[in-house]
């Protein structure tokens, strides 16, 4: 099967910095894949080339097996970070302008109703809500029929309910058989939503697979939580690794039993502990040693 986008060694340098450095990677059809890092990692700036909204310095991208050309821009859609929209238009107009830019657009009905628009085609775009302007924007992504859909932070600044709606509807667009490129500084959207993912940090790609592969393969064990004045009541040293996180303390261990047993010998307060496998976030801080926001 043809990957429909194929990265190869793609370097990108401003000044003395190399932003993204021989960058490579494969995107099949019909998948999400989600790319991963920092602030600073060079994840936007390899976004950005790919989209052709920067050029790159070396590297060659191609789409559906060809360089990429002019026809490009005709079958992907782009859901950017941030996105002017005019004012003076409401959701529906803004709908049928956008769509007037393609030779081959989509059923706007069909579209409003995916996306969850029909309650707000008469609203003015400045008076929409967080939640209503993304599955706006996310309709503009679609409006063009794209065979591969690029989702720049899609839920960033969404409370969490609005932010589960949108994930039910990208879930919905890629069980369709689109294909999507992900970047997103919530682990639990990665996921949740990427069959694979890549994780980069100082411009270079360090690691990818699926999640359950990468946690698999980079963590084991459990972590045991814990409120933080709880263990400062004990003040002495631990035998293991302790991380406190806000206000709690988290405790990762290969051997759980001897945790609880050592932590009910120091008459440790038990109560609020929780205990949880690895996560897709526990294997990006052991590999880059930042959380993915920093």
């Amino acid at each position: 099967m043809t990957a429909i986008i194929e990265i190869r060694h793609l370097v990108k340098r401003y000044r003395h910095l190399v932003a993204v450095d021989d960058v490579s990677f494969t995107c099949e059809p019909g998948i999400c894949f989600g790319l991963l890092g920092p602030n600073g990692a060079g994840k936007t700036t390899t976004i950005e080339i790919i989209e052709g909204v920067t050029t790159a310095d070396a590297g060659e991208i191609r789409f559906r097996g060809h360089p990429r050309d002019a026809r490009f821009h005709q079958e992907v859609g782009i859901m950017f970070q941030q996105t002017a929209l005019l004012d003076f238009l409401t959701v529906g107009e803004t709908l049928e302008t956008f769509a007037a830019l393609y030779r081959r657009p989509v059923d706007l009905t069909g579209l409003v109703q995916r996306c969850r628009l029909k309650d707000i085609l008469g609203q003015m775009n400045h008076r929409v809500s967080g939640g209503q302007r993304q599955r706006l924007l996310l309709a503009l992504a679609l409006v063009n029929r794209p065979r591969l859909v690029f989702l720049d932070e899609p839920s960033t600044g969404l409370d969490p309910q609005a932010r589960k709606d949108l994930w039910n509807i990208i879930e919905a667009i890629k069980a369709e058989g689109s294909t999507l490129i992900l970047t997103t500084h919530y682990m639990e959207e990665a996921q949740r939503l990427c069959d694979t993912v890549a994780i980069m940090d100082r411009g270079r790609i360090i690691a990818q697979g699926s999640p359950q592969a990468l946690i698999e393969r980079h963590c084991s064990g459990v972590t045991i939580g814990l409120p933080a004045h709880r263990m400062a009541a004990v003040g002495k040293p631990t035998p293991w690794p302790v991380h406190q996180v806000r206000d709690r303390i988290e405790i990762p261990s290969e051997n759980p039993r001897a945790v609880l047993a050592e932590l009910m010998r120091r008459n440790v307060d038990l109560t609020d502990m929780t205990v949880h496998s690895p996560t897709l976030e526990n294997v990006f801080l052991k590999l880059t040693g930042r959380k993915l926001a920093e």
